[in-house]
């Protein structure tokens, strides 16, 4: 079951449309709902929320003004398995930045937005 502060990917009609963070998930006064306050991962971010039942929240499928909607916990990838010492010994060191090195120019946004 998805809980607060993981990602889900919510599908509308079987396609994915976006993701969320599920901020906060408190008992609604109906039995056996929540209300579940989503952090929309999308430009412009905003916050909703949908009163679900629990097994919605576990990635059931129901429907909203009658689209059906789903949402499935993202589970983030492993990591790349570490290279054996031999694997480690053949990288090159990561190259030192220099005295030479000039820092990239800073652009201010209140400039460029005058």
């Amino acid at each position: 079951m998805a809980s607060e502060n993981d990602i889900v990917l919510i599908y509308f009609e079987d396609q994915p449309v976006g993701f969320a963070r599920i901020e906060d998930i408190t008992a609604d006064r109906k039995k056996d709902w929540y209300n579940v306050t989503l952090l929309m991962l999308q430009i412009p971010v905003q916050v909703v929320i949908w009163t679900l039942r629990g097994i919605y929240i576990e990635g059931s499928e129901f429907t909203m003004n009658g689209i059906r909607v789903r949402m499935e916990k993202v589970v983030r990838p492993h990591d790349p398995p570490e290279p054996d010492g031999d694997e480690k010994q053949d990288k090159k060191p990561k190259k030192q930045a220099t005295e030479s090195h000039t820092p990239g120019k800073i652009i201010s946004f209140k400039k460029r937005n005058d």
